[in-house]
This record gives structure tokens, sequence and C-alpha cells, in this order.
């Protein structure tokens, strides 16, 4: 990958892609270049117009805008609402003190039935 980067710094610069090009970049970036692959490149590159194949290749490449994903949004808390968690818990409290009494009155109830019969 390394020298077809070299080798597309070469063109855009305007220079003429060459071994020597190639080699000189390789060791500027701190890589020793391999000279068959600098040779075969170079072979492979004489009969392509790399302004062309760019261009043809562009559009595979070039980034798709995304948007990013919808959120729903989150309800702030209103005075209408705020006040509800409250009422539903007083309403909890009120049901199970009524359920309460009823067992109550239940219990005494049926010891009354059972005075009645003696047991």
């Amino acid at each position: 990958m390394e020298y077809i980067y070299a080798a597309l710094l070469l063109h855009n610069s305007g220079k003429e892609v060459t071994e020597e090009g190639i080699t000189a970049i390789m060791k500027a970036a701190g890589i020793k270049g391999d000279k068959g692959r600098i040779k075969a490149l170079i072979s492979a590159l004489s009969d392509v117009n790399i302004d062309e194949a760019m261009a043809q290749a562009q559009p595979a490449y070039a980034p798709t805008p995304v948007a990013p994903p919808a959120q729903a949004p989150i309800p702030a808390p209103t005075a209408e609402t705020a006040p509800e968690a409250p009422k539903a818990e007083k309403a909890g409290k009120k049901e199970k003190k009524k359920e309460e009494e009823e067992e109550k009155a239940e219990e005494t109830g049926m010891e009354g039935l059972a005075s009645l019969f003696g047991s």
C-alpha cells in the first residue's frame, strides 16, 4: 500500500512517477523499499491514466453523508405531571388502608359469628 501512496504523492505533486521518486519517498518515510515491488508498480502504472482512474474510483471511496440516528424527545416534567406521583402514592396508601380496614371488619364480624355458635 505504501508503494501506491508514494506513487500518488508523486503524481499529485505534478512529478513523474519513477523508481527513483518512489524510492526517495519511501526512504524519507523511513521505509526500506523493495526494488522488485517498485519496478512492478512502475510497470503496472505505465498504461494507467492516474487522473482518470482516480475520477472513476472516487465515488466508491467518497464518504456518504449519514444523518445521526434520531432520538425520541424526553418529555420534561411539567407542573401537571410532577404532582401525579405523590397523588398516586397517596391513592395507593388510601387503598391499602381501606383494604386493611375491610379485613379487620371481616375478622371482627367472624368473631361475632363464632360467639353466636359457641365455638
